[in-house]
């Protein structure tokens, strides 16, 4: 399996970071030795909305060749959703089966098309803003739609990094990530 994780200015560093971690583990813990990823951008230069620089592997490549796509959020995704080859350049991962966003993040997937007639969530001060992009704007704070799968505020990408790790391995892989991270993770009954 193959990731691609997106990275832009102006995202919230916790956003990616809480769900890179525990995805990463399904490599690190062996439990998917064979996971990759790569860290995506349509820039050379990016730093998150507080200055802290990310390199990204590669730039401006079709995204259409991965098996999960992961777009974190932050304030800058109201400015990026507008932008035209930004939103092209995301458009190009149609072909991903398994697309995931955190926060704001899920502006920036339904600007690109991907939330059409889908219930979806975000942060709670941009459910107006994701509302023309998806059937139903729901305030659980993870929404699984089968192929999309998004969350609610910055803290839930932890949450949804460990739905993720379920959804590709199991009940006990997830249960031995969050251990291993010590996070009390709780999936809704």
């Amino acid at each position: 399996m193959k990731a691609a994780f997106i990275v832009f200015d102006g995202m919230t560093a916790l956003d990616f970071i809480g769900f890179y971690d525990p995805v990463t583990r399904l490599k690190s813990m062996k439990i998917m030795p064979g996971f990759e990823w790569r860290i995506c951008s349509a820039t050379k230069r990016v730093a998150d909305d507080r200055g802290l620089r990310v390199g990204p592997d590669v730039v401006s490549e079709p995204l259409g060749s991965y098996d999960l796509l992961f777009v974190p959020g932050g304030f800058a995704t109201r400015e990026l959703r507008h932008e035209a080859a930004f939103v092209a350049w995301l458009k190009t991962a149609a072909p991903v089966p398994l697309k995931v966003s955190v926060c704001t993040g899920a502006l920036l997937l339904g600007a690109a098309g991907f939330l059409h007639g889908r219930r979806a969530t975000t942060h709670p001060s941009a459910h107006k803003e994701l509302a023309p992009y998806c059937r139903d704007v729901v305030s659980d704070r993870v929404v699984d739609e089968g192929d999309i799968i998004t969350a609610g505020g910055v803290a839930a990408s932890l949450d949804l990094g460990l739905h993720v790790v379920q959804r590709l391995s199991g009940t006990e892989a997830r249960e031995r990530v969050a251990r291993q991270m010590d996070y009390p993770y709780r999936p809704k009954a």
